[in-house]
């Protein structure tokens, strides 16, 4: 069963889907009307802890009318509705997606040891336009974020006529200075395909163009669907199956080639203070000033260090975190011998 039609059953059955876990509608007094600002996010078991402070942190730094659109497994559904309603969560507005990773059969490695294989969630930004059949417009943010910023000015970035999506280039980012390259800190294309291939070099692409995280991007989903970019990036995770396409220097931003590749030199870009990054990255404590990072709009802890374990920063990311109710998550912190 394709996607298209999952999701399309999954439309027909909006109702059922609620009365599994309901829309948590805003108390009266803190109602929030104007035009629904949808944010696509997904939720992972194992750091489900993430999407509580993130969406957390939107929601309390804007009065738009910010609806989430969550997109998890079954298996974790239950354990994320008990931590919204029984905390200070409850006032969020949000709608469960389910995802289905048999979706992803023939488009990423069988091999269980593979990044894409272990978390399949990540593709879900692929399926933006899908995943949202109503909306022209959207945000995608990965979890491991938090915004400091009013969201309503990111949803109202700018994207030109026929872009499809706006991104942070990273050779232009404040989030690129300093940086110690090294597996997952590439910078331009060359870092994320490999050019010796045939299939890459017939594209025409340059090598030293400068690359973009897609941990945060806006995208114009009318000019998604117009394009069918979705089909377009499901055709070049197809060919890499079958011709290994991408750098072997990639580390673990698998789903940063096939968007590289169809947004090549077709995208709007967001202001780079609404993607401060590599907070998450070695020497992080060491690069960014307190003064910088209070100024920043939205703070992304992309690499090996997270912010509910042991990276810089913590104190920022502490401070949106809502306990679980259920006991299950924990971050982990430093004893104070041990700093």
């Amino acid at each position: 069963m394709s996607l298209f039609l999952k999701c399309s059953e999954m439309s027909a059955r909006r109702d059922t889907v609620h009365d599994v876990l309901p829309h948590l509608k805003l108390p009266q007094k803190a109602a929030r009307s104007g035009d629904e600002v949808p944010v696509l996010i997904t939720a992972v078991e194992d750091r489900l802890g993430a999407l509580v402070a993130a969406m957390n942190s939107v929601y309390h730094n804007s009065q738009a009318n910010v609806v989430f659109y969550i997109v998890t497994t079954n298996d974790t559904v239950d354990h994320l509705k008990t931590w919204i309603s029984q905390t200070s969560l409850n006032e969020i507005k949000y709608r469960i997606i389910p995802f289905e990773p048999h979706i992803l059969h023939g488009k990423i490695s069988s091999d269980p040891n593979k990044v894409e294989a272990v978390k399949p969630l990540t593709f879900a930004r692929f399926y933006a336009a899908t995943f949202l059949p109503h909306a022209e417009k959207a945000i995608y943010l990965d979890d491991d974020v938090i915004v400091q910023g009013d969201i309503q000015e990111l949803f109202d970035t700018n994207l030109r006529a026929g872009h499809a999506a706006a991104f942070s280039d990273d050779c232009d980012s404040a989030s690129s200075k300093g940086i110690v390259r090294g597996a997952g800190t590439q910078i331009n294309y060359i870092g994320f395909l490999d050019f010796k291939k045939d299939t890459i070099r017939k594209l025409g692409m340059r090598a030293n163009t400068c690359s973009f995280n897609p941990g945060v991007f806006v995208a114009n989903l009318t000019e998604w669907r117009l394009q069918n970019i979705t089909g377009q990036l499901e055709m070049w995770m197809k060919r890499n199956v079958e011709e290994d396409l991408y750098s072997r220097t990639l580390a673990d931003s698998v789903t940063t080639p096939p968007l590289l590749i169809v947004f090549y030199k077709r995208h709007s870009s967001i202001d780079p203070m609404w993607h401060v990054r590599h907070l998450g990255s070695t020497g992080a404590a060491n690069r960014y000033s307190s003064q910088f990072l209070k100024a920043a709009k939205l703070l992304h802890w992309n690499g090996h260090y997270k912010p509910w374990g042991r990276a810089s920063f913590t104190d920022i990311w502490d401070k949106w975190y809502v306990p679980d109710p259920t006991g299950k998550f924990h971050p982990v912190r430093r004893h104070v011998e041990d700093k």
